[in-house]
């Protein structure tokens, strides 16, 4: 009987192709805390802040955060925040703010302040971090998202493809291919968002970075291509996706902007639709 329970249990598991597990620094002394950290990568120094919840309990599995900055960014600026009416965004992304201190945030340093992803070595900076950060700290190894916006947003999707049994889910801000997609072949939980007067990267990229996952996560497409209401921007839930695997878009008629704000608020609306799509993973 036993035997048949792990058995249900493993193909419970399996169908997300991420296994819940505590990692090794759980029930233990904590060995990272909130501040700049360095690691060698591929013989390079590699620069990442990381965020520790308040209150932090070596016994509770939290979830991870993985953010990303933009070309010419910095861990630093998303970290301390910039103007969101000046195009800039809000600390952490605005995570940090609605988490509660729900959960862990790392925060990596771009080489040549971009995710160029030469040969893989910024994927291969993600797998050390991995493992660094949840040696030291308690995290529950099936809640691993990431998000950025622009080069970061490049970032997140790379990650996507070539880490997939690593990242449950995904923000993809104002995204393009720019980082590489090695393998991209497999499903992962996907949320994107891109303005159509984006003057950057057109919105024609973002759509080509959705309709991958559209694809690997088997949804449905709509019958038409979902355009914004005016200055209102328009969610759209994808139906038909594999179990455990769903697809949001968002789509408003802003330019390159990772806090963009519907008509009547002041609140970029990225942070909160971002965290509850994380939040539907528990």
């Amino acid at each position: 009987m036993r035997g048949l329970f792990f058995s249900v249990c493993l193909l419970l598991a399996s169908a997300t192709g991420i296994f819940a597990a505590n990692s090794p620094g759980c029930g233990k002394a904590r060995t990272i805390n909130s501040q700049q950290y360095s690691m060698q990568v591929n013989g390079k120094t590699r620069n990442y802040f990381v965020n520790v919840p308040d209150n932090y309990d070596q016994n509770r599995a939290y979830r991870i955060v993985y953010e990303w900055h933009q070309l010419g960014g910095s861990a630093q600026k998303i970290v301390n925040g910039e103007n969101p009416n000046a195009g800039g965004v809000l600390p952490f992304y605005g995570l940090k703010a609605i988490a509660n201190n729900s959960a862990i945030f790392v925060v990596p340093d771009g080489l040549n302040a971009g995710w160029a992803n030469q040969n893989g070595e910024d994927v291969t900076f993600f797998d050390q971090l991995v493992q660094t950060v949840e040696s030291g700290l308690c995290v529950n190894t099936a809640l691993r998202f990431s998000t950025g916006f622009s080069y970061g947003a490049a970032m997140s999707f790379a990650l996507a493809c070539a880490r997939p049994d690593k990242i449950r889910a995904v923000a993809i801000i104002s995204g393009a291919q720019l980082s590489g997609c090695s393998g991209g072949t497999q499903p992962v939980a996907y949320y994107g968002q891109h303005g159509t007067s984006d003057s950057v990267l057109n919105v024609s990229n973002g759509r080509q970075l959705r309709d991958k996952f559209v694809a690997n996560n088997g949804c449905q497409r709509p019958g038409s291509e979902p355009q914004p209401n005016g200055a209102q921007s328009v969610k759209t839930v994808y139906q038909g996706c594999r179990s455990g695997y769903p697809l949001t878009w968002v789509i408003h008629n802003g330019d390159h902007n990772p806090s963009q704000v519907d008509p009547g608020s002041s609140t970029p609306f990225a942070p909160g639709n971002s965290w509850a799509f994380f939040t539907q993973f528990t």
